[in-house]
């Protein structure tokens, strides 16, 4: 699958909306160290999930990976629950 169609990035993050038909938000959080202080801190970014399954639920773990618009928001879709 990927061979053909380029690596796709993967990333993972906790659902924090499921209100949506067939779509989850999910939050991905990395940790970067600041440029000037060096001090760890933490960058989140929400992404829109496609959710086929229609079953995941506020607080669970996700992997999701890249994929063709799917609607004005929506990039990402739900691989699998961690």
């Amino acid at each position: 699958m990927s061979a053909e169609r380029g690596r796709r990035k993967i990333t993972e993050g906790v659902v924090i909306s499921n209100k949506m038909d067939k779509t989850v938000t999910v939050k991905v959080t990395r940790k970067m160290r600041h440029e000037k202080y060096g001090k760890v801190i933490e960058r989140s970014k929400k992404y829109y999930a496609h959710d086929e399954s229609d079953a995941i639920e506020i607080g669970q773990t996700v992997r999701i990976m890249e994929t063709r618009p799917l609607s004005k928001l929506k990039r990402w879709r739900v691989v699998e629950v961690v």
